[in-house]
């Protein structure tokens, strides 16, 4: 760890989180968002479903852990739903189980400590087309993500957890297919921000005590000081919040 400490945020997932941080991620818009305020650790893994997170979810988050984190933003799903494979293998994980192992994983992290808020995201729409043709695979369905998304979203007000639906937000845009993915499956820059903006509404919506809105964290050493940048005009400026890209020019009017 690294002093001083601040809020630890971790983003525990599959695929959808493990390259949160490319195509102007949704994990890289809430380290930006964040900066100097909260740290974004990223605990993502390409491919699993919530059996496999669960057999490493005492590893990845463990009870007796010196510091705890604040948040977690968890997705699975996306895998689970895929069509069951004849062989028996692959990652399709049955509905009822999924629910639970999900339900298992909620009360782990919100055991970990009092300050722990953890957060559901839903199983994301996918373009079928657009799968069969980038990525040569079957099996994905737009129908399995809803039903697995809405399951999801069941649990979560049962548990009082926050669920972002991620799988309406999206089909909000008319031009949802086209935009919105690199591959059918994983996110554009356009489908990132879509799902940062969400995110970041549900956090700012929460009613948790203390509140984790960026707005109401404090910066990190942002304390005025004779080192701080100096203008045109011979006043310095503190630029521990300032925003980037900058709006106008040191010292401009």
């Amino acid at each position: 760890m690294f002093g001083p400490g601040r809020p630890l945020f971790v983003l525990f997932g599959s695929s959808i989180v493990q390259v949160s941080f490319i195509n102007e991620g949704w994990g890289a818009i809430l380290a930006h968002t964040y900066a100097r305020k909260a740290d974004i650790i990223l605990r993502g893994y390409s491919g699993w479903n919530s059996r496999r997170a669960l057999e490493v979810l005492n590893k990845v988050f463990p009870q007796d852990g010196v510091v705890q984190p604040s948040l977690v933003i968890v997705y699975f799903g996306g895998n689970d739903s895929i069509v069951p494979h004849p062989s028996g293998f692959g990652p399709h994980v049955p509905l009822p189980e999924y629910v639970e192992n999900m339900r298992k994983i909620a009360m782990h992290l919100k055991g970990l400590s009092e300050k722990t808020r953890v957060m559901f995201l839903s199983t994301p729409p996918v373009n079928e087309e657009q799968i069969h043709e980038v990525l040569g695979i079957t099996g994905r369905t737009n129908e399995g993500s809803r039903v697995y998304s809405e399951a999801l979203l069941k649990l979560s007000k049962e548990l009082g957890i926050k669920c972002v639906d991620i799988w309406t937000a999206i089909q909000q845009r008319d031009d949802w297919m086209t935009t919105c993915f690199t591959d059918g499956i994983h996110l554009s820059s356009e489908g990132n921000k879509l799902v940062a903006k969400e995110i970041l509404k549900a956090i700012e919506e929460a009613d948790w005590e203390p509140s984790l809105c960026s707005t109401s964290l404090p910066i990190e050493f942002g304390d005025d000081s004779i080192y701080d940048h100096v203008t045109q005009d011979g006043k310095t400026v503190n630029v521990s919040d300032l925003e980037f890209p900058p709006t106008a020019k040191l010292g401009s009017t």
